[in-house]
C-alpha cells in the first residue's frame, strides 16, 4: 500500500506501519505505544470524537507471516502524532493532512448523483472492454500467443496509468469519466485490429502507443 491515507470501510484511514517508516520509529514500539497510551480507544466507539472510531487492529504480511498493526482514523493519527518531532517530522503531518483532505473530500463526493453516474457509465464501459478482451485473448492465442491471458491485466494496468490513477475505488468522478473514455478507446482499438485481422502485438502496441499519446495531450493541457 503506498498511499498515505486510504480507504477501509469507506473510512478514511492510515496504518501504523507506514507510519512508523515516515516518522522514524520502530514498528513494535509504536504499536507498543498505541496499546499503552491509547488501549481503551481500539476498536471503540466514544462520544468525544462524536462517535467515530480511533484505532482498529489489524495485520500485515511479510515473506508469508502475519504481524499485527494499527489502522487509524484522521482523530487516532492526530492522537498518535502530536508529540513526534525530528527533522522531517512537521512536513509528514502536513502530508497526512492533506492526504486525510483529499480522502474525505472523495468521500464526501461519492455519495453525490454526479459521481454515481460516472461510476455506473465506468462500469458499462468496462463491461464492454471485458468482453473484447475476452476475444483478444483467444484472437491472440490463436496466432500463438503462450501467455494471452495477460492481456486482463495489461490493458487494466495500462488504462488505469493513462487516466492517471492507481487505484479506482480512489478515484474522482472526473477521473472515473478519464477512465471510460481510455477504456472506450482501447476497445474500439481491439474491435478494429481484429477486424482488419492484424497481428496481436501490432494491435497491443497500437493501444499503447494511443495512449501514451492521449498522456501526452494531458500533460500539455
Amino acid at each position: 500500500m503506498n498511499e498515505l491515507v486510504y480507504l477501509k470501510n469507506n473510512a478514511a484511514v492510515c496504518d501504523s506501519l507506514q507510519v512508523a517508516e515516515k516518522f522514524g520509529k520502530r514498528h513494535d514500539k509504536l504499536i507498543a505505544e498505541i496499546r499503552r497510551m491509547y488501549g481503551e480507544l481500539i476498536g471503540k466507539r466514544t462520544p468525544r470524537n462524536g462517535g467515530a472510531k480511533f484505532f482498529f487492529e489489524s495485520t500485515y504480511e511479510n515473506r508469508g507471516k502475519r504481524y499485527p498493526m494499527f489502522l487509524m482514523t484522521r482523530d487516532g493519527f492526530s492522537l498518535l502524532v502530536m508529540g513526534f518531532t525530528g527533522k522531517n517530522a512537521l512536513e509528514w503531518k502536513l502530508q497526512y493532512i492533506r492526504a486525510f483532505n483529499q480522502m474525505e473530500k472523495l468521500i464526501q463526493e461519492k455519495s453525490t448523483a454526479a459521481y454515481q453516474l460516472s461510476d455506473q457509465a465506468e462500469k458499462a464501459t468496462r463491461k464492454t472492454e471485458t468482453d473484447i478482451i475476452k476475444e483478444f485473448v483467444e484472437y491472440a492465442r490463436a496466432q500463438g500467443s503462450t501467455h494471452a491471458d495477460h492481456y486482463y491485466s495489461n490493458y487494466t494496468r495500462l488504462a488505469y496509468k493513462a487516466a492517471g490513477i492507481t487505484d479506482k475505488t480512489t478515484a474522482a468522478g472526473l477521473q472515473l469519466d478519464e477512465l471510460s473514455l481510455v477504456e472506450h478507446m482501447i476497445t474500439h482499438t481491439l474491435k478494429a485490429g481484429m477486424a482488419a485481422g492484424y497481428s496481436y502485438r501490432n494491435i497491443y502496441q497500437t493501444c499503447k502507443d494511443r495512449l501514451e499519446a492521449m498522456q501526452s495531450l494531458q500533460c500539455i493541457a
